[in-house]
């Protein structure tokens, strides 16, 4: 059964820093490309969430244009662990960030976990 958790969300002032982490279990990490997805507010009830970045198994990573400079993205297959270090927050980064695959495998278009909600005041 696959299962993810994603931790590390908060509340953060602009310019601040956090990190964070999706937690995979059964399924074969080190093989699956992953990426970071975000969620804005607002767009809850659209389900809408945009790629923010992605890492490939052999770690080659790729950025949304807002992302790039500020965001790495990084995994460690041993831990079956993805992460996103977010640095030099903006008031519009924040969101509820989901990881799953990506590009996004058909079979996990519902394969969400909770999601970890990030906030930036100004």
């Amino acid at each position: 059964q696959v299962q993810l958790v994603e931790s590390g969300g908060g509340l953060v002032q602009a310019g601040g820093s956090l990190r964070l982490s999706c937690t995979w279990s059964g399924i074969i990490f080190s093989a699956i490309d992953m990426g970071w997805y975000r969620q804005a507010p607002g767009k809850e009830r659209d389900l809408e969430r945009e790629l923010v970045a992605g890492i490939t198994s052999r770690d080659d990573a790729d950025y949304a244009d807002f992302a790039k400079g500020r965001f790495t993205i990084s995994r460690d297959n041993a831990m079956n662990t993805v992460y996103l270090q977010m640095n030099g927050l903006k008031p519009e980064d924040a969101g509820v960030y989901y990881c799953n695959s990506a590009p996004l495998l058909p079979a996990w278009r519902n394969t969400w976990g909770q999601g970890t909600r990030v906030t930036v005041s100004s």
